[in-house]
């Protein structure tokens, strides 16, 4: 909601409605002929006279935030832009950002529970996994097995992977160096490290694409353990590309229109065994790169998950 006046030796000479209903006063003649600390308490009126004023007078304009103050005395933040008129006078746009400020400290909230469990993952699982590397290595040299060879490899992805997530948490959507990768191989790569029981791959595309290699082994990884758990030890995965990006499709029960938009939330999981975190730190490796994800229905009936927004290397 924004609100308007015109101050001249500051006391209001207009105010709209839009104005009132922001400081919760019926009519906005209440505001003319008084002045404009009628809105603000003692500490933002200080603060205005000794830093927004003066640039105002220096500069012309200023824009900013403050904490504006209703006529029953409850508070709310609000955005203010000032502009002041060759004839000295100062006009005011006040919007309030209550809701905006509501939504950060929403995901404020989620960050530190998501840096919390992170915190106590890398604790907890670290240890056994560094133990399970130790047996696989003893027992390599017992036995001369790819089976176990295979098995190193997705125990010290997964010690990697909990620090990765660990640093996901903390240092929210970042990536290391970008590379040119060959999608095809980053998509068995990541499809060998998951349990994927009787599920099947059909890979469509040879692109290559410049990305964080391990970034994006992580985001096919969340992505087809996403697809196996929700479509079932039977499910059909397909990745391939369109003009702008690739997707992820399978065959499985797919997500309901009403849901699509909040699958990217943290906590959000329909699977009695998920964690809830698989498809937000998709999204934020996506967003890490500059990109954009969207969830479709697939030409089967399943989830389709697009990725777009990718400036695809040259052959």
């Amino acid at each position: 909601m924004r609100g308007r006046f015109l101050n001249v030796t500051e006391t209001y000479t207009f105010a709209n409605q839009a104005h009132a209903d922001n400081y919760g006063y019926e009519h906005p003649d209440a505001f003319v002929g008084n002045s404009w600390r009628m809105c603000y308490d003692d500490s933002e009126c200080e603060r205005f006279e000794t830093e927004v004023m003066p640039t105002l007078k220096a500069e012309g304009q200023w824009r900013g935030e403050a904490i504006g103050t209703r006529k029953d005395g409850t508070t709310f933040p609000q955005e203010l832009s000032l502009s002041m008129t060759d004839d000295g006078r100062v006009i005011c746009i006040v919007r309030d950002i209550t809701e905006r400020k509501e939504r950060e400290q929403q995901l404020a909230r989620q960050n530190e529970r998501l840096e919390e469990f992170t915190s106590v993952v890398s604790h907890d699982l670290r240890g056994p996994l560094s133990v399970a590397n130790g047996r696989l290595e003893l027992a390599r040299e017992d036995c001369d097995s790819p089976h176990l060879a295979q098995a190193g490899e997705s125990v010290e992805r997964a010690i990697d992977l909990v620090e990765d997530l660990r640093g996901l948490a903390k240092e929210g959507a970042s990536v290391g160096a970008v590379e040119s990768v060959e999608l095809a191989d980053v998509v068995e790569e990541a499809w060998e490290t998951i349990e994927t029981n009787e599920a099947t791959l059909t890979i469509e595309t040879n692109q290559k694409l410049p990305a964080d290699r391990s970034r994006l082994r992580q985001l096919f990884e969340n992505l087809f353990r996403n697809a196996v758990e929700h479509g079932g030890e039977g499910v059909s995965v397909r990745v391939g590309w369109h003009e702008s990006g690739f997707y992820v499709a399978d065959d499985g029960p797919g997500i309901p229109p009403a849901d699509r938009e909040q699958v990217f939330e943290t906590g959000y999981s329909t699977a009695e065994s998920g964690t809830g975190y698989g498809l937000n730190i998709v999204s934020e490796i996506v967003a890490a790169h500059d990109w954009e994800i969207t969830v479709t229905e697939s030409d089967a009936g399943g989830a389709r998950f697009e990725i777009t927004g990718i400036q695809f290397a040259a052959e």
